[in-house]
């Protein structure tokens, strides 16, 4: 059976130690403290990778309360051609379910520590869970704004601004050997919670009144991403870079080497461009939630390889294999030019991307598991000397 994780990679891991810097104030000074707090009532038996987990299937089950009613994003749009309108109870349930995933996100590493648990596996497991979770909690928030506010083609760019920032932070870390935390995930998260609770009370209609100069929330909410991302991350991104290779502090790679892990990501990013525009059926517009959903898979993918070679030093993959039947459907849907072809590609592609993913993931873990002799989900009493 092939592996993904060679021994250069497994050795790589059993020499690697977490290394980050965090600046933000809201992490500090409010959730810290807080989290600290919430993990002593953590049962010491539980597992942090359990915690995590745990956290991420809130934000699965969020994404299929949402699917269920705004699959197509028209609840709050002026012709809502489904006829179906969010209770208010789908998005208070939301926002606990968010807050709730944030806090154990936030509690796992300590949890880590407080068991004496802690290990290269629950980064790896964390940071990849989180690498879905960039397409999951952003297109339960496009329910708040629908079609009228934000097109599809338009969010599915605001999709690719999000990739794009937390791709950087772990490509930042692939070059300078440090984990930046960015501030905007923290302010991100509780921005997103105040939001969904809000909207539980005042209905999703009250984010649709113009706001001075006739600008409207969404498109607010779409310029405040876009400029934060290239204020507080893009920019932040390369001058740690740069400075790390002016103090000779990083891994000091080559260029071509350093921008190597861009290379997958920049080829998806075109394919999934061509097919967004060029579409002879339109298939963003038809099925968007489909296809946002097939590119935060393929996505998260090429983001958990660079996280497992960042950790293990070992050098990025330039190529992804989802890209190959990626491009085979893309060509097929711009051949066959049928909405009923086209659509049954974005279908059988995104169920093939997803079994791959899931089994990549599970795989990876259990290759780590045998080799440090742990399980993901369960603290394994330490053996004492002579026993």
């Amino acid at each position: 059976m092939a592996r993904f994780l060679s021994e250069d990679k497994l050795q790589g891991f059993e020499k690697y130690k977490y290394n980050s810097i965090d600046t933000s104030v809201l992490s500090n000074y409010v959730m810290h403290p807080f989290w600290n707090w919430c993990v002593q009532f953590c049962p010491v038996w539980v597992a942090p990778n359990l915690l995590t987990f745990s956290g991420f299937l809130l934000t699965v089950l969020n994404f299929l309360l949402f699917s269920y009613y705004d699959y197509g994003f028209y609840a709050v749009t002026k012709e809502n051609i489904t006829n179906v309108h969010i209770p208010n109870w789908v998005w208070a349930v939301s926002a606990v379910n968010l807050f709730v995933a944030y806090t154990l996100d936030g509690i796992d590493g300590k949890q880590a520590r407080r068991t004496g648990s802690s290990g290269p596996l629950g980064e790896l497991f964390d940071h990849g869970l989180d690498s879905y979770s960039t397409v999951l909690i952003p297109t339960c928030l496009y329910s708040i704004f629908g079609r009228d506010e934000l097109s599809p083609m338009r969010f599915f760019f605001v999709l690719w601004n999000i990739f794009l920032n937390f791709y950087l932070t772990h490509w930042e870390k692939y070059n300078t050997g440090v984990m930046f935390l960015p501030w905007g995930y923290d302010f991100t998260m509780i921005g997103s919670c105040i939001l969904m609770l809000v909207t539980s009370v005042t209905g999703p209609r009250a984010w649709h009144a113009a706001l001075p100069g006739g600008l409207s929330p969404g498109v607010a909410f779409e310029l405040v991403l876009y400029l934060s991302a290239v204020a507080t991350s893009q920019t932040t991104i390369l001058w740690n870079i740069y400075k790390s290779y002016r103090d000779k502090t990083g891994k000091m790679r080559p260029f071509l080497e350093a921008i190597r892990p861009l290379i997958p990501l920049g080829l998806f990013f075109i394919l999934s461009t061509i097919w967004a525009v060029y579409s002879p059926t339109d298939i963003l517009n038809r099925s968007p939630r489909l296809f946002y959903v097939l590119t935060g898979t393929i996505f998260s993918n090429i983001n958990c390889r660079l996280i497992v070679s960042q950790m293990s030093d070992t050098r990025c993959e330039a190529l992804n294999a989802l890209l190959a039947p990626y491009a085979l459907a893309l060509g097929g849907a711009l051949w066959l030019a049928s909405p009923a072809a086209e659509l049954g590609l974005l279908a059988a592609l995104t169920a093939v991307a997803t079994l791959a993913h899931v089994r990549y993931g599970a795989s990876v873990v259990q290759e780590m598991c045998q080799h440090f002799k742990i399980s993901c989900f369960q603290i394994k009493p330490k053996i004492k000397e002579g026993e």
